[in-house]
């Protein structure tokens, strides 16, 4: 019986989603000869800690983004770097107590934070078992790579970013495999697209856009109200689903155009399970670039437009994809109509990033990341 513990940390939710796809995918595969245990190292460690840090995180992330653009890229190196990396040397003196107690024959990180005390644990306790770090966005930051010499496999999302850490970061080509993000279950599962049609009151006979207001960060606020404004110009072509998620206001606005338009092409939800579903049946997606959600338009091969990335991680994760040529970002001073009129009116440029979402998906990405880990410890 083989033992394995998943630390994450509930800094934005792609951490945490890679962490149950793992989870979930192990114990429908190797139930009969593992025992999977998933845990925030944060909480773990202190729960006041991991309160205040997730609460100034998404504030920060929310009201003062050009602060938070600052911390992110100086902790790449320095003084915050080094900062970073004595707390969570602290840290993992508490979380010690875990492995005790768990005796993990591998441990799975899909957060720094959990590789960072994890490697701390392995050279100064005498800790006995495999790590595998998951990278979850498109770009590499150096807290992943922290004690990266006790890191045993790097899970990355494509194929220049392992050529990055083994050519930048002296990284042995055996241990960094391009696999891609982990992608929930539901994305592998049939789809029934009459059944979602129906659901949503969707027309088989329009085009579907697919747009994420950006969940409980709502960045951009007026911002994104104006892009769902211009893509609505375009309703006698296409039928958007805009989706608000935890925040109120957006909705608010959202309904608001809505009433304006009163036009039934235009459908505003505040929350839904069926994002695989209806992302299957769109022709594009308008969203921040997350690394999950991003990975999951890939592998729906649908052309991005990026809207208000988070400074830091995900403006990495705009450019990379904008410089694939699967995505169009929207920057600060462009002109929303032009961009939009652009996009949606260039039937070509539309196929071809469809083929280009083909060309750097990974929709088995979940299952080889656990089928390589699980077949190493065999």
């Amino acid at each position: 019986m083989k033992r394995i513990l998943i630390l994450y940390a509930k800094y934005g939710g792609g951490h945490l989603s890679a962490a149950n796809s793992i989870e979930s995918y192990i114990e429908n595969h190797y139930f009969y000869n593992t025992q999977v245990k998933s845990v925030d190292c944060v909480e773990y460690v202190s729960p006041i800690i991991s309160d205040v840090t997730t609460a100034s995180y998404k504030k920060m992330a929310k009201k003062a983004p050009k602060l938070w653009k600052k911390i992110y890229y100086n902790s790449k190196g320095g003084k915050l770097s080094r900062i970073s990396s004595k707390l969570n040397t602290i840290m993992s003196k508490k979380l010690y107590r875990l492995f005790k107690e768990f005796l993990p024959d591998i441990v799975i990180s899909t957060h720094p934070f959990g590789t960072q005390m994890t490697s701390y644990l392995k050279a100064t306790k005498n800790i006995n078992c495999k790590l595998a770090t998951i990278l979850t966005d498109f770009t590499p930051h150096e807290q992943w790579l922290v004690g990266k010499d006790y890191c045993d496999y790097f899970f990355v999302s494509n194929d220049k970013m392992r050529d990055n850490l083994i050519n930048s970061y002296d990284i042995p080509a055996e241990k960094v495999f391009a696999t891609g993000i982990p992608l929930a279950n539901t994305f592998s599962y049939p789809f029934y697209d009459d059944e979602t049609y129906k659901t949503y009151s969707l027309k088989k006979d329009k085009k579907i856009i697919l747009f994420f207001g950006g969940g409980e960060f709502g960045l951009g606020q007026k911002r994104t109200v104006q892009v769902l404004q211009s893509l609505a110009n375009h309703l006698d072509k296409y039928q958007i689903v805009a989706i608000s998620g935890r925040n109120k206001q957006m909705n608010d606005e959202f309904l608001k155009l809505y009433d304006k338009l009163g036009n039934e092409d235009l459908h505003i939800l505040k929350y839904t399970k069926d994002v695989p579903d209806l992302m299957h049946i769109s022709s594009l997606v308008v969203t921040k670039p997350g690394g999950l959600t991003s990975s999951e338009s890939l592998v729906s091969n649908l052309p991005i437009i990026i809207t208000n990335p988070i400074p830091g991680q995900e403006e990495e994760n705009a450019e990379f994809l904008e410089n694939s040529g699967v995505a169009v970002w929207i920057k600060k001073d462009d002109n929303i109509d032009a961009v939009i009129n652009n996009i949606l009116d260039d039937e070509e440029k539309l196929e071809e990033m469809k083929k280009n979402c083909k060309l750097i998906a990974k929709p088995n990405s979940t299952m080889d990341i656990c089928q390589t880990i699980l077949g190493k410890l065999q």
